[in-house]
């Protein structure tokens, strides 16, 4: 519910101006009797989070956490009016972006809210409550709990939207004097799909569950409880949902007419594609494949067909995902670090038909243990821990390990042997000092982000932390002035040529920490404003890392050219490119887009997103590409992505293993209104 939000009307939306942010010794301090929770993860701990009422009946919130090297410190100020809505919030405090500085007040009639991505107002008519870009959770809990009195569990939202209810599942959590009945519920309009929020018996709220979890003190080891029980009880809605948008056909079925990608190669206009039983059996000139009579056509005419795409990054959140994914063409993801138990129990209950989804390839994600663990590690505190984790990755059913920043350098070599010995591929961030080269003399068979590929030429002072901020702050101030055709930098790429070590270079990624001030319309969103509710699309002006002082926005652009030359340079040479967003996959296509962008042609870029990464993970004889015998995983796209990779966006029907759906539907499924706008 605390994801990054979006203005009502875009209208309203002006670039805020960044601030001084208020020095954390003047944040607010939490007092005896607050209420205190634990922001963690399976990893550990991240950070502590507070909320109390003042004497003068003002909600207090403070929050400090350290998430992989990006800190976190807030507070928050909030007001009641007559209605019981808020009438007046003030943030203050900073975050990686910069000033967390914040404000909403009702008055005379009018509403006006300022926060890091935009300014606007709009008339305050009824009862309304305001919900934060940012802010500590006291501001998300104190909204559950005026949701939750509601009589209809119903709320009119600002800057826009309507939020609601409903039960989702309890549970029982502590021993003796703290034993206490919790309930999860569902909340919708906030974000996309919904969000479970715990709440206690009075209807205040108790905890947030999920990759990060915000837990009362007292009661941390309820959090896999808690887990558990909402993930159960969502798993049933999404059993019910598998028979309405999947469909199996009766007989086999003839893509016409349309233009197709084949052989992860070419496009080839005027072709028939005929499915029978999971598996593409003709593929040709349409006057010359041979169109059964019992056969279910799908007119292809101004269309394109290409295979199911592919996302090499993809932290699948929950069960709700799946349908969203698939909405957008995706049928396979990469999923580089999750919550292991739920990452393979969404497997399993996909291959008993009860999840709707993509078909997911994990990896287990191992760390060392420290203040910028990465959430949802496995974390290894020695040599013979890391054996033990990639062997419990092995057993456990996962197909890789992904190394993290935390992890000894020390260890790569063994581990990373092991992993080999398994059958298991290593992939991953790279160890605090250590450089890609060196992470490859032990053993990756793939580097991940691209500006761990750029770490190569970055200072001794970068490499040694670079398992915080530095992995990005490094690049951003020097990566502009490296020279990809010289030392060091020339001999990585042509190793990684030589080795086939594969990037995952999330250029999408990069892009939005780089170039965008707080305020400015993601490129990789602005097709999709207008789709989605307004709490989400608030996000799309998210601002990139706050530039330090001695460089300028335009340096940290500058840098971000740099590391989408180095994708290019690694591409001409032959080193192998998966496309990955690390995000919620919308941003898939405009991944695709950086690369036409940096010189892939669009058939190099849509093979990206395809047969290469299908190679990656040894699945290429089966599927990720248009060929006889291959399984059918295929989308047909209003649009011509041969001329405008861009219209890959534009799903029309979706078929995976054979079976069909019908994009609209998936969308609404997945909480996306409508087809995204066509962009130029």
């Amino acid at each position: 519910m605390r994801a990054p939000l979006v203005v009502f009307a875009l209208s309203f939306a002006l670039p805020c101006l960044a601030g001084t942010p208020t020095p954390t010794e003047q944040l607010a301090t939490p007092p005896s009797n607050a209420q205190h929770f634990t922001i963690m993860s399976t990893a550990g701990k991240h950070g502590t989070s507070a909320r109390w009422t003042a004497a003068d009946g003002t909600h207090m919130g403070r929050e400090s956490m350290v998430l992989r090297g990006q800190v976190f410190e807030m507070d928050s100020a909030a007001t009641t009016g007559g209605d019981g809505m808020f009438n007046h919030v003030t943030i203050r405090g900073h975050i990686p972006q910069g000033d967390a500085a914040e404000t909403f007040a009702v008055k005379d009639g009018t509403a006006t809210w300022t926060s890091q991505v935009d300014a606007g107002s709009a008339p305050y008519k009824a009862a309304a409550e305001y919900v934060s870009f940012g802010g500590p959770m006291d501001l998300t809990a104190d909204m559950l709990e005026k949701l939750l009195a509601s009589p209809s569990k119903s709320m009119a939202l600002l800057p826009g939207g309507q939020a609601h209810a409903e039960v989702l599942t309890t549970a029982t959590v502590g021993e003796g004097a703290s034993k206490k009945k919790v309930t999860a519920y569902a909340i919708t309009g906030i974000a996309n799909t919904p969000i479970p929020v715990w709440a206690d018996a009075s209807g205040k709220f108790f905890a947030f569950v999920d990759g990060l979890s915000w837990m009362p003190v007292g009661y941390e080891s309820a959090q896999p409880v808690l887990e558990k029980a909402q993930s159960d009880a969502l798993a049933l809605s999404s059993k019910a949902l598998v028979p309405k948008l999947l469909k199996t056909p009766t007989g086999p079925v003839a893509f016409t007419n349309v233009r197709a990608f084949l052989d992860g190669t070419h496009f080839a206009d005027g072709q028939t594609v005929l499915v029978d039983k999971g598996v593409i059996t003709q593929v040709g000139a349409a006057a010359s494949v041979s169109v059964p009579k019992d056969a279910q056509v799908i007119d292809g005419k101004g269309k394109t067909l290409v295979p199911g795409l592919w996302d090499s990054h993809q932290h699948v959140p929950d069960d709700a995902a799946g349908p969203m994914l698939l909405s957008l063409g995706i049928t396979s993801v990469r999923d580089p670090g999750n919550i292991n138990e739920l990452t393979m129990a969404r497997a399993a209950r996909r291959a008993k038909g009860e999840l709707l989804g993509p078909k997911v390839y994990p990896s287990s994600l191992i760390d060392g243990k420290g203040p910028n663990t990465a959430q949802v590690a496995s974390v290894a505190t020695s040599q013979d821990e890391a054996l033990a984790l990639v062997r419990k990755a092995k057993a456990d059913g996962f197909d890789a390990i992904k190394i993290y920043g935390t992890f000894n350098p020390a260890w790569v070599s063994a581990t990373a042997a092991e992993a080999h010995r398994l059958g298991l591929h290593v992939h991953g961030h790279l160890p605090a000092g250590m450089r890609p080269s060196e992470a490859i003399a032990d053993g990756y068979d793939e580097i991940t982000h691209i500006y761990f590929v750029m770490m190569q030429a970055m200072p001794d002072s970068v490499v040694k932390v670079s398992n915080g901020m530095a992995r990005f702050e490094g690049p951003g101030r020097y990566a502009k002035d490296v020279d990809l055709t010289k030392e060091p930098m020339k001999s990585l790429i042509a190793s990684m040529a030589q080795h086939k070590i594969t990037s995952d270079p999330t250029l999408v990624v990069a892009e939005s920490l780089y170039v965008p001030e707080n305020g400015d319309l993601s490129p990789a969103y602005a097709p999709f404003v207008g789709t989605l509710p307004p709490a989400v699309e608030r996000g799309f002006r998210q601002g990139g890392f706050a530039v330090p002082k001695d460089l300028t926005r335009a340096d940290y652009r500058a840098s971000f050219a740099k590391l989408q030359a180095l994708v290019a340079a690694m591409h001409k040479a032959g080193v192998p490119i998966v496309a990955g967003t690390d995000g919620s996959g919308l941003e898939l296509v405009r991944e695709l887009e950086l690369y036409v962008q940096a010189g892939f042609t669009n058939e190099e870029a849509l093979a990206s997103a395809t047969l290469a990464t299908a190679h990656l993970v040894g699945a290429d004889q089966r599927t990720g590409s248009i060929r006889v015998g291959k399984s059918a995983d295929l989308v047909l796209v209003d649009g011509n992505p041969a001329v405008n990779i861009g219209d890959l966006r534009h799903t029309d029907v979706v078929m995976m293993e054979g079976k069909l759906m019908d994009a609209n539907a998936l969308r609404t499924a997945g909480g996306i209104s409508k087809r995204p706008a066509y962009q130029d």
